[in-house]
């Protein structure tokens, strides 16, 4: 009853059948309760989303299974303090001698635990140990590349990683094999006398079990071996296997008749010339058999007279033969007829489990039940004796298909050896491209990583997670057009994959494609409301029309189904800085930071605050933060440089403009930048050949104009100074520049002195 309604639940599960399976799990422990069976109800509740359940029936329990789900169960219910405790007790006597619970997993969920309360390095430690444990674990990997700490994909999926791989899987194997090889030394031993006493519905019972569980394959269910026996030791080797192993390890034990067809396969029959004669009876046995009625069939081969003693070495009669070997062949055929022939076993099947095949099907008819148990001795003589009558005639095509045998099982052996190590080193350097090309994204080494992903095959290129890594790479080198291409393919190939799409909307947002915009954030929502970066593109699309409050509404809404997402919290402290709310934007860029201290998009923004605050001390400490993160950044360095010029550190600056320009030549900023740098220098000739050059890249940008018309005022040439300024005003700029501008313009003939410096 245990065993069936242990796998009824775990089918459940499978099957997503959550209610059912805590409804049966419920049942379970009530009738049969253990620590084992409460593992088993608190991974129901986990799938069911009911951690607070978990947790109550999981407290205080001291196995490791428990202590995992346990701290699992905490962790979903941002009890981190306690999963911590759980997973690594602080307070234990021999605290050294405890091991992080479920190897890998658990060492990854202690590391996540450490990341999330600001501990990097200990929790870089914890994934490294988690990928030591288990190399095949991505998910560690990816945790360390966000960390920043990775080592290069070559090294972790090395082809030391393949060699270990491969030894685990054969040690494994060789488990397996012992394992398999104990089983089959208890079944050949205890099988015989347990059988003995089976009352003929048990066997048929029994057969019908065989026959059904396995019928072209050796493959055979561990429960299809319910044996009763009147004796208590036999109960006790024919039980059913304890559900704790299976449920702590989710391993199911090896089935016992896991070789019954590999020792029927091996038999082969070829009918005597006196075979015919015994014909009639034949389809009497077959009858019995076909109607699976098993009762106690009468046969030679054990109701040997008083007066026809066992002989070891006397062959025996031929009639006794062929009656033994028609048993034999009804029972590894079904009840088809193979009965025709001569026995041949292959040499390198076990003759203990040959014999023990035959005796499970020879019961007696005619005699009462205490006479079936016969002498173990006498069952031994006649086996002997049979084999020893097929000795003379198959002893030569026993040594030939035997010797057949082992040469292809050593050929299959090495041939799957072969294709596994052929499959380790292939999963490995999927695995290296992969974490190669993660690793260089999130060290914003972008070009580099856009040519390792390149080398992916293209099945493995054209999917959501490649694409969408590519589109960010893309929009972090500030190729919006590019990035847009990509995620629009990942988008187009999975639409319901959510992780990126919040990226995906703010590209469209400097693309300026409102309709677009507007479009992916319904397509988000309608997918699924419950996401953050669904609220984060539908704020994005508000932001474009300059709805900041709304916008807010929305990135706040963000925050509030996941605070663990550091971008929603990013967005909100733009949206405070746009509405000059600056206390409220700095709560937020610092709870970014919190989440993700390597989200340098909160330290940029706290920058810019500071900026416009004119605290520029405080400005450049947190661009050049963000610039440590990111030192590829066009964008970083040239903010960098205007807090430097702010400090009246203009050498620093202008050489951070130009590293600035030479990192994106696309960028017009850091051009505009380094013309005012080098007009506070006083170096206005140099300052108008950056402008010129500056009006290949945007030739429609007012500022710029501006700022050349002020040049030339100084440099005393007002008609051109008149000229730039009104381009300037043609440009339509901001209303806040607008004023400036018409002054500027109008004082235009005055000395320097009287002109304001606004510019």
């Amino acid at each position: 009853m245990e065993t069936l309604m242990v796998d009824r639940i775990h089918s459940s599960l499978r099957l997503f059948m959550h209610r059912n399976a805590i409804f049966l799990c419920e049942r379970l422990c009530a009738q049969f309760p253990s620590e084992a069976n409460l593992q088993l109800l608190a991974t129901c509740y986990l799938h069911n989303n009911q951690p607070y359940a978990a947790y109550h029936i999981l407290k205080g329990k001291k196995l490791p299974e428990s202590r995992y789900l346990f701290a699992m169960s905490c962790f979903r219910m941002n009890l981190l303090r306690e999963a911590e405790d759980t997973l690594c007790p602080v307070n234990e006597p021999n605290i050294e001698s405890i091991q992080v619970p479920s190897g890998a997993t658990g060492n990854y969920l202690l590391g996540v635990i450490y990341r999330c309360t600001g501990r990097m390095s200990a929790a870089a430690e914890q994934f490294t140990q988690a990928l030591t444990v288990d190399p095949l674990l991505w998910a560690a990997y990816e945790e360390l590349c966000i960390l920043g700490v990775a080592e290069d994909a070559d090294e972790c999926f090395s082809e030391a990683t393949a060699l270990r791989l491969q030894q685990e899987h054969a040690s494994t194997s060789a488990l397996e094999k012992s394992n398999f090889a104990n089983e089959n030394r208890i079944l050949s031993s205890s099988l015989p006398s347990s059988l003995g006493d089976i009352i003929p519905k048990q066997m048929k019972q029994l057969h019908a079990n065989i026959t059904a569980e396995v019928p072209g394959y050796h493959h055979v269910r561990g429960t299809a071996l319910h044996v009763q026996s009147s004796a208590a030791s036999n109960i006790a080797q024919f039980d059913t296997p304890s559900p704790a192993t299976a449920q702590t390890s989710s391993i199911v034990p090896p089935p016992l008749f896991r070789n019954v067809h590999a020792y029927q396969n091996t038999i082969s029959v070829d009918a005597p010339a006196k075979q015919k004669a015994n014909g009639a009876n034949q389809p009497l046995r077959r009858k019995y058999l076909d109607e699976a009625r098993l009762k106690k069939v009468s046969g030679r081969l054990f109701n040997q007279s008083s007066e026809s003693l066992p002989r070891r070495s006397a062959r025996l009669s031929r009639d006794t033969a062929i009656n033994s070997n028609s048993n034999i062949s009804q029972f590894g055929g079904n009840g088809t007829d193979h009965s025709s022939g001569k026995l041949r076993v292959n040499s390198s099947t076990p003759s203990k489990l040959c014999s023990t095949a035959v005796r499970s099907v020879q019961v007696r008819k005619g005699k009462p039940r205490a006479t079936e148990n016969f002498d173990e001795g006498s069952r031994n003589e006649v086996i002997d004796e049979m084999w020893t009558d097929n000795e003379p005639a198959t002893s030569s095509s026993v040594t030939t298909d035997g010797r057949f045998f082992e040469q292809d099982k050593a050929e299959r052996i090495m041939s799957q050896d072969s294709k596994l190590a052929v499959g380790i080193r292939e999963l490995l350097g999927l695995l290296r491209l992969l974490g190669e090309g993660f690793r260089l994204s999130c060290l914003f080494k972008c070009q580099e990583a856009l040519e390792v992903f390149r080398k992916l095959p293209e099945p493995q290129f054209n999917t959501g997670w490649v694409l969408c890594q590519v589109g960010k790479a893309y929009f972090e080198l500030v190729d919006y057009l590019e990035s847009d291409h990509y995620f629009e393919l990942a988008h187009r190939l999975s639409p319901c994959t959510l992780d990126g799409m919040d990226i995906y909307s703010t590209v469209l947002y400097h693309l300026n494609a409102e309709m677009r915009l507007s479009y992916l954030a319904q397509e988000l929502i309608s997918i699924d409301r419950l996401s953050p970066q669904a609220w984060c593109a539908v704020g994005n699309c508000f932001a474009l029309r300059k709805d900041h409050e709304t916008a807010l509404k929305n990135f706040q809404r963000a925050v509030q189904l996941d605070s663990r997402f550091a971008y929603a919290h990013t967005l909100c402290g733009h949206e405070y800085s746009a509405l000059e709310d600056y206390e409220n934007s700095l709560k937020f860029y610092q709870c970014a930071l919190q989440v993700d201290e390597r989200h340098y998009n909160a330290w940029y923004g706290l920058g810019v605050v500071y900026l416009r605050q004119e605290k520029f001390e405080f400005a450049e400490h947190h661009f050049r933060r963000a610039f440590q993160i990111n030192p590829r950044s066009s964008v970083l360095m040239c903010y960098l440089g205007m807090a430097l010029h702010s400090l009246k550190r203009n050498e620093e600056a202008l050489e951070m403009m130009e590293k600035a320009i030479a990192a994106d030549k696309k960028n017009p900023l850091p051009k505009y930048q380094k013309a005012l740098i080098l007009l506070g220098l006083q170096k206005y000739t140099e300052a108008l050949e950056e402008l010129e050059r500056l009006k290949e890249i945007a030739p429609h940008e007012s500022s710029m104009y501006a700022l050349m018309g002020k040049i030339y005022k100084q440099l005393n040439i007002l008609d051109k100074a008149v000229f730039c300024f009104g381009i300037a005003l043609d440009l339509k700029p901001p209303a806040a520049d607008l004023a400036i501008i018409k002054a500027a313009m109008e004082k235009v003939h005055l000395p320097d002195e009287l002109m304001d410096d606004d510019l």
